[in-house]
């Protein structure tokens, strides 16, 4: 039986790495200016609708490519 995994709704520098192909420092560096241009504290969590919103990319593709990693 397969198991089952809740969505992810937070995502992480090492996901923006995966999905974009940036560095991990660039990859950082793009969520603190999204935690920036949304008024969230440093270390705050960005959100996947927060990010896909911010990049301009669809939201189900990028959840696609996280379900297969």
């Amino acid at each position: 039986m397969a198991k089952l995994y809740p969505e992810r709704i937070v995502i992480y520098p090492k996901d923006v790495e995966n999905l974009i192909g940036k560095c991990e420092r660039s990859a950082s560096e793009l969520l603190r200016q999204i935690r920036r241009a949304l008024g969230k504290p440093r270390g705050a969590f960005v959100t996947l609708r927060e990010f896909c919103y911010f990049t301009g990319m669809d939201e189900e593709e990028v959840r696609a490519e996280l379900r297969k990693r």
